[in-house]
């Protein structure tokens, strides 16, 4: 499918059905598909990504994936309070780069419009590219500082393996690049190249403890992620934000995206969505499977954990130190990719 028709399902689904409801303001494209051409091939293990904009102050839980006219597209409500100041859209290394470029699908108050106009005027700026980057070192920072020890080991490494991703992020936002969810590594990978700082990416794999990992031992740790997929999408009845993450819809995207990253080379950068996956499998099944079918698919998440180097609690939290530590080293690198950037003018 072009992407020019992925994007035509979606919209036509957010007229037909998003527009009608209480407190509809609006609706953008977003994610990683919003600076590819309309004639570019859509990649089987990617969406089309759509927010909803509501005057809501509280917005609804996230729809999630879900298939439109033989498009996977995924929904995410947003209030407007967290638009309404162009200044923090600006700093917001999650929303700004949704209003680099026009990607409005409907705006019947005309908010949205006058929001990316101004984002897309300033968003190459220096001060707003280092402000971003600096919003991205924080949420590492916070996030990591905030590992509750006592939740269960799922929770844990979720609250460790995001904020440790975000240091790829960190580098992507300094080189004007989609801070990308499921293929992070890959693309700061390309960016560390392209710069010049090949040499900090093995870096990136040793905090997130995969850089001795084989493709052989990847490619098995993602068959028992899939035994454990089918499992939780056979269960799943409590609603998470990341519920329809874990469908039969969205096997293509968690399951053979993995695969298709081991077999082209890049098994290393396979590893952060698998393990995502995984923890977000057991929180489904610790919520709703028998404990019999969670102790049968324990040992299999315990042992990619145990692999990355994570044996207790107390190893988790020294992990999470030794990203913090090295912040001002990764800081370097982007200082320098931000200076480096002819995208970047310095107004």
């Amino acid at each position: 499918m072009r992407v020019g028709s992925a994007r035509t399902a979606a919209a036509e689904w957010i007229m037909q059905h998003a527009s009608r409801e209480t407190g509809f303001l609006g609706a953008y494209f977003s994610g990683s598909t919003i600076g590819l051409p309309d004639d570019a091939e859509l990649p089987a293990a990617s969406d089309i990504d759509v927010v909803i904009v509501t005057d809501q102050a509280e917005p609804p839980l996230k729809l999630g994936k879900f298939v439109y006219r033989g498009t996977l597209v995924e929904a995410t409500y947003l209030s407007w309070n967290q638009l309404a100041s162009i200044e923090e859209v600006l700093t917001s290394y999650h929303l700004a780069g949704s209003f680099r470029v026009d990607t409005i699908i409907a705006d019947p108050t005309g908010q949205l419009r006058t929001l990316q106009l101004q984002v897309a005027r300033h968003y190459t700026e220096r001060v707003w590219v280092r402000r971003r980057c600096e919003n991205a070192r924080k949420r590492i920072e916070n996030g990591l500082r905030a590992i509750d020890t006592s939740a269960p080991l799922h929770d844990q490494v979720m609250a460790w393996l995001f904020p440790t991703g975000v240091t790829t992020h960190l580098l992507l936002v300094a080189a004007l690049r989609n801070p990308t969810v499921r293929l992070r590594y890959l693309a700061a990978r390309d960016v560390l190249v392209e710069y010049g700082h090949a040499g900090l990416y093995p870096d990136l794999l040793k905090l997130l403890g995969c850089a001795h990992l084989t493709p052989e031992r990847v490619e098995h740790h993602l068959a028992e992620l899939t035994r454990t997929f089918d499992a939780a999408v056979a269960v799943v009845k409590t609603p998470f934000f990341f519920s329809t993450d874990i469908t039969a819809t969205a096997r293509t995207i968690a399951i053979d995206g993995s695969y298709e990253l081991i077999r082209s080379g890049c098994h290393s950068e396979a590893v952060f969505w698998i393990v995502a996956t995984f923890a977000r499998c057991h929180k489904i099944l610790a919520a709703d499977a028998p404990p019999d079918l969670q102790c049968a698919l324990a040992p299999a998440f315990d042992a990619i954990i145990v692999d990355l180097g994570i044996t207790s609690s107390d190893t988790l939290i020294r992990r999470a130190e030794d990203v913090i530590r090295f912040l001002p080293k990764l800081w370097e690198t982007t200082e320098a990719i931000l200076l480096a950037n002819p995208g970047i003018t310095a107004k």
